[in-house]
């Protein structure tokens, strides 16, 4: 396959001439994907529900593993069928049914892309400020917001060949400055830190590791294995996407949390702002390569969900392209961006807050998506076939009461402290269990995770036999 060119696959199934490769591949997209130095903010975020050194990096590495490891799951059903995620999802809730779920998934890459893209344009803007102190912040940051939306667009449009390409070179520069920039940190670490937190801040903990990284990636799984050929081994394929997902950013978890051992007052500041406050520990000489590493790791992330999030907006049944679905979402990315560094002064807390919101839907859909898939499709081609012709069935209620109900209850049982938020949550718990190490632990997620995936398969047992 021309991966030069501009991707000319949508949502269909990727014919068998175009597909190549092998499952080792999916280590580098996610690799890079994930290499952000957000990572770091994560292990101090994972300490402050009061872990100490082991608990924490135990906590946040069992999260990691436990939630890309579904994401891998999901891939498989790439490589099975051609077809991506959301596409796949027409299986356990039917043509029309799907929108339900694909509207939140691209909400959640639109979401995320904004995120990641302020983030870079705020960390670059810092940055700036001290190798050229004259520039105006307000000029740095428009500037750093200009090139990391253009390159995150640009990237996006061109498509999967391309994002394979780079993500790899992006992921050997990330993986070497990342080094040399955690040995200059060396003097700042520490172990001073105390376990004040009972067994249910360790559990918050796992969950809180889980909805940090994985369950925000598991309505793209599919859609980065759909070019490998159709006979490779499913454990490979869920192999090499967990191991690409989870063991970059455990590094920088283990890093943060040592960080917040050895300078607490460093960490808390770089709970706010993961780049410019790692920065400022930083001799000038390394500003440059850490300015690189810092943006090239939030648009590695942003690259990924701006290519996912027009592949939902097809799975919407919006009729265009492609890369012109990319360049509608970049358009919204640029808008959200500029409102997010420019307008608000209170609006990224409740947004970040409303994407924890929808990772408790995602993981509902994940359990409904894989009960489908290992019980429903056990064969290769049984996607392709029932998902992209016209009159297949338009909704299927058992995947959508099963996605309602376990929403609703894990919405009950998960806590916020953001006041725009809290009132939409937490209504099954009294305030005392709010304020209880089992309210912290926002159990709300696994138990969406479980009852959503045992409705289905009890909601099915009639149509497998």
């Amino acid at each position: 396959m021309d991966t030069t060119g501009v991707e000319q696959n949508g949502i269909n199934a990727v014919p068998q001439a175009e597909r190549h490769g092998k499952p080792a591949d999916l280590f580098w997209p996610w690799a890079g994907s994930n290499l952000s130095l957000f990572g770091v903010a994560f292990g101090v975020y994972i300490v402050g529900l009061g872990l100490g050194v082991v608990p924490a990096i135990a906590a946040g590495a069992l999260g990691y593993l436990l939630s890309f490891a579904l994401v891998g799951l999901v891939a498989i059903g790439g490589s099975r069928s051609g077809v991506p995620t959301m596409t796949l999802g027409r299986a356990p809730f039917g043509h029309q049914g799907n929108k339900l779920p694909a509207a939140l998934s691209y909400v959640s890459n639109v979401g995320w892309e904004i995120v990641l893209v302020t983030l870079s344009a705020q960390g670059g803007a810092a940055i700036l400020a001290r190798v050229a102190p004259g520039v105006p912040r307000t000029t740095a940051t428009a500037v750093c917001f200009a090139v990391a939306a253009l390159v995150t667009i640009v990237v996006g449009v061109y498509g999967h060949g391309l994002i394979m390409r780079v993500q790899r070179y992006l992921t050997y520069a990330f993986v070497a400055l990342t080094v040399i920039y955690m040995v200059l940190m060396l003097p700042k670490l520490g172990t001073s830190l105390e376990t004040t937190a009972g067994w249910g801040g360790w559990l918050g903990g796992v969950i809180f590791a889980m909805t940090l990284l994985g369950l925000g990636w598991v309505n793209c799984g599919a859609d980065y294995s759909r070019y490998l050929p159709a006979d490779s081994r499913p454990r490979s394929v869920a192999l090499w996407t967990t191991l690409g997902g989870a063991l970059p950013p455990m590094a920088l978890l283990v890093f943060g949390v040592l960080l917040a051992g050895g300078d607490a007052k460093l960490a808390g500041d770089a709970a706010a702002d993961p780049v410019g406050a790692l920065a400022t520990a930083l001799p000038t000489w390394f500003l440059l390569p850490y300015l690189l590493t810092a943006i090239g790791g939030f648009l590695a992330g942003a690259i990924m969900d701006i290519y996912s999030s027009g592949l939902s907006m097809l799975a919407l049944g919006v009729p265009v392209r492609r890369h012109y679905a990319v360049l509608i979402d970049g358009l919204l990315m640029v808008l959200g961006g500029y409102y997010l560094l420019f307008v608000s002064d209170s609006f990224f807390g409740t947004f970040q807050a409303f994407l924890a919101v929808i990772g408790v839907v995602m993981a509902a859909w994940v359990a409904i998506f894989l009960v489908d898939m290992w019980r429903l499709r056990a064969g290769g081609g049984a996607y392709d076939e029932r998902l992209l012709r016209p009159g297949a069935p338009a909704l299927n209620a058992a995947g959508l009461v099963s996605l309602v109900v376990a929403s609703v209850v894990g919405l009950g049982l998960i806590t916020s402290a953001d006041e725009n938020i809290a009132g939409f949550v937490g209504f099954l718990m009294s305030d005392e269990l709010k304020a209880s190490t089992f309210g912290a632990a926002n159990i709300g997620v696994v138990i969406a995770l479980v009852l959503a995936g045992a409705l289905y398969f009890a909601l099915t047992l009639r149509r497998r036999r």
